[in-house]
């Protein structure tokens, strides 16, 4: 999987790792639940941080298709209220 951060590049994914980023996704959608930034922003950079620890970032040079498009890292809880609902971004 092709998972791009908006203003952070693209990172292919190994197929074993999706679970945990699945997880990572719910976890930020029952953030955004509560309504707490601190608990949306904590959430929210876990799944980045994993995003990049476990993927590989995709050269600039090379055009690939996204499958996964993750807000930029300083999206407002305001914002991802419309985002980070029901299943998340990770079906």
């Amino acid at each position: 999987m092709i998972a791009r951060i908006i203003g952070g590049g693209q990172y292919r994914i190994a197929d074993d790792a999706l679970a945990h980023l699945n997880q990572l996704d719910d976890a930020v959608v029952a953030a955004v639940a509560t309504g707490r930034e601190s608990d949306f922003r904590a959430a929210f950079e876990a799944l980045l941080a994993a995003v990049r620890s476990k993927g590989a970032l995709v050269p600039p040079t090379e055009f690939v298709t996204s499958e996964l498009v993750l807000p930029y890292e300083g999206i407002t809880l305001a914002e991802a209220q419309d985002i980070f609902v029901g299943q998340g971004l990770i079906p």
